[in-house]
């Protein structure tokens, strides 16, 4: 079999590349290689709670049917995985033995949600969210559940004990830090967080990890390490995600946490971009190579690595930002909310319930978490994006009464 366009990974950003080229490309071939045994689906769905309590029809996951695939000649290699490639013959090798050559490649593979080995972890009960049938397996699990536990403390674990509290579960959330995202948030970020999902009746234990599952067939309890014990006949880990690379390293791919890229998404093969979750690329804005994984910077670089497998060279010029809302607040990343080398963050506090934390680069800001505070985020995207310099003027930046777009 051979492509002119070989994608790997049937997400929002494979998708919207190979939809992409064939705007470009009216004759060239194009194959969608995806580990699920699906059509493209609204991921944004699975972290939405009518979605898991069925108050939205199921069907509306689907983003893509079969008559789009056809209509624009891309050919689906549904649930098959890619498993070695030969950079310099320009061949994929599938799981099941079946060889793809290519003229052109994106690899679009997106992000695994990270996995733990303690005792009793397979029992029955025990989910991880990253895929629709990660998430059929939670819907089945509402109908028949009492009692939940989350652990984690990110953006799976606030949705997550969202959903559950609505499911009229009771619910615990264990969190191995001394607060919610910690070190992202600080101590002042954290228990807002803290406070709204005590507010809603969620258990909130800090400190503490799992040391066992208990329970025969399924899961009726978890041993902390402590020691304590809590009860739960179904339990969602949401302990972040990684990029599952090790096919690559033997092809001379370089890669780090993600695929490394340039700003045009290309990487150090001839003829091989990546997009989305799995790419570590050169931000132009920000001057530094990132990992960001989120849908809205998925199906940009989707775009515009379709663009440039097309024969264009632009650069990839794009200030992501992602929301969530559950429990009564609402949660938004912009930007880079990493610290490092001549980084620093500052705190924009406000009322008791909101927060900003304000990351700096050299004096320009690079990013924002807003909680609470998203009518600030326009704002703080234009002067991500203009590179404004506000080293001379933190006072005003850390007065929460203080309008940002004064700085434009």
């Amino acid at each position: 079999m051979t492509f002119d366009y070989l994608i790997i990974g049937g997400g929002i950003a494979g998708t919207t590349a190979a939809e992409t080229i064939r705007k470009n490309d009216d004759k060239g071939t194009i194959g969608i290689v995806s580990d699920e045994p699906y059509n493209l689906y609204s991921r944004i769905l699975l972290s939405k709670p009518n979605f898991f309590l069925e108050v939205v029809p199921f069907d509306s996951i689907w983003l893509r049917q079969d008559e789009w695939y056809a209509q624009n000649r891309i050919t689906l290699l549904a649930g098959k995985k890619a498993v070695n490639m030969d950079a310099g013959k320009k061949k994929v090798v599938l799981g099941d033995g079946q060889e793809i050559d290519y003229k052109k490649l994106l690899l679009a593979e997106g992000t695994r949600a990270r996995t733990v080995d303690l005792p009793g972890i397979s029992k029955l009960g025990v989910y991880y969210l990253r895929t629709l049938d990660d998430a059929k397996n939670i819907i089945l699990a509402l109908k028949e559940s009492k009692k939940a536990a989350v652990v984690g403390g990110g953006f799976i674990g606030f949705e997550m004990s969202d959903m559950l509290k609505l499911a009229g579960k009771e619910t615990t959330i264990i969190i191995r830090e001394k607060h919610f995202w910690h070190p992202r948030f600080e101590t002042a970020a954290g228990e807002i967080v803290e406070t709204a999902m005590r507010k809603h009746g969620i258990e909130v234990i800090l400190e503490a990890e799992v040391a066992e599952v208990k329970g025969n067939e399924r899961v009726t309890a978890l041993t902390l390490t402590d020691g304590r014990e809590v009860e739960c006949d179904m339990v969602i880990f949401g302990i972040g995600g990684y990029s599952d690379h090790e096919w690559l390293k033997s092809t001379g791919m370089v890669v780090s946490r993600g695929i490394l890229a340039n700003q045009h998404l290309e990487t150090n093969l001839p003829d091989v971009w990546t997009a989305g979750d799995a790419a570590e690329y050169m931000d132009v804005i920000l001057g530094e190579s990132v990992q960001l994984g989120n849908w809205v910077n998925a199906q940009q670089q989707g775009r515009l690595a379709g663009q440039n497998m097309c024969g264009k060279r632009e650069e990839f010029r794009f200030v992501s930002f992602y929301t969530t809302q559950g429990l009564d607040i609402t949660i938004a990343f912009v930007g880079d909310t990493s610290l490092g080398e001549n980084k620093q963050m500052v705190s924009r506090g406000g009322k008791k319930d909101s927060h900003a934390q304000i990351f700096l680069k050299l004096g320009k800001i690079i990013g924002a978490i807003l909680i609470n505070k998203t009518p600030e985020m326009g704002a703080i995207r234009s002067l991500i994006e203009k590179k404004v310099d506000v080293s001379n003027r933190l006072e005003e930046l850390t007065d929460p009464e203080f309008n940002l777009k004064k700085f434009l």
